[in-house]
């Protein structure tokens, strides 16, 4: 049936009023839904689990490399012929002679000198050591001064080791007290030499068997 002219006028207003209402529900539920839609489709960072998991499931970086705490150093010793408490005992040794050696005063003879490190070394050692002692020039200048000093010792670097020895390289410091000139004033000075210090045993004795400058390359 065909329409009259005032049917199609209602007809046209209420198609558009329909489209005009529908325009408005879609704008307004399209402003409603934006967040959820944003948070459903917003990239997640790299390696994180997805939620719900974090406590069940941990990343899968960690499950292929493992805790640096859990990585275990190798034992250094296993390839050495001495155990930590041979090479301490070694050092100890060491720093006991070195402070003996640089301890002494213009009223000890050599034997006297040497008696303070007796036991530090072996028999052969104590007449060298005796000998340099008793030097003409360096004694006579000791007793004319009279000289005293305090010695002290560290080890600074460990030179060469083998099955029954160890060779560290030690500073030996003097301070020296001395009669200065012919009014008998008192002086003082320190020195510091370094030695090469060789010792022979093993696992925890050991004696000093041998002592050099630094220089003179004692391996």
């Amino acid at each position: 049936m065909e329409l009259s002219a005032a049917q199609r006028r209602i007809a046209f207003a209420l198609v558009v009023f329909a489209l005009a209402g529908l325009g408005v529900y879609l704008f307004t539920s399209a402003g409603h839904g934006a967040p959820a839609r944003q948070g459903a489709t917003a990239p997640t960072r790299r390696n994180s689990p997805p939620p719900g998991q974090e406590a069940s499931q941990p990343p899968a970086a960690a499950s292929v490399a493992p805790s640096v705490s859990t990585t275990q150093a190798p034992g250094i010793y296993q390839w050495l012929p001495f155990t930590p408490a041979g090479l301490s005992s070694a050092a100890a040794v060491a720093v006991r002679f070195g402070d003996a050696y640089g301890t002494f005063s213009y009223t000890q003879n050599a034997a006297a000198y040497v008696a303070t490190m007796r036991n530090l070394i072996v028999p052969q050692l104590s007449g060298q050591i005796a000998a340099a002692y008793s030097t003409p020039g360096v004694a006579s200048m000791r007793t004319s001064r009279k000289q005293v000093s305090a010695g002290s010792a560290s080890i600074t670097s460990l030179r060469a080791f083998g099955p029954s020895s160890l060779t560290f390289v030690m500073a030996v410091t003097e301070q020296i007290t001395a009669t200065q000139g012919a009014q008998g004033t008192q002086g003082a000075s320190q020195t510091t030499t370094d030695y090469a210090v060789t010792l022979t045993g093993g696992d925890t004795s050991w004696q000093v068997s041998d002592i050099e400058l630094e220089g003179a390359g004692n391996s």
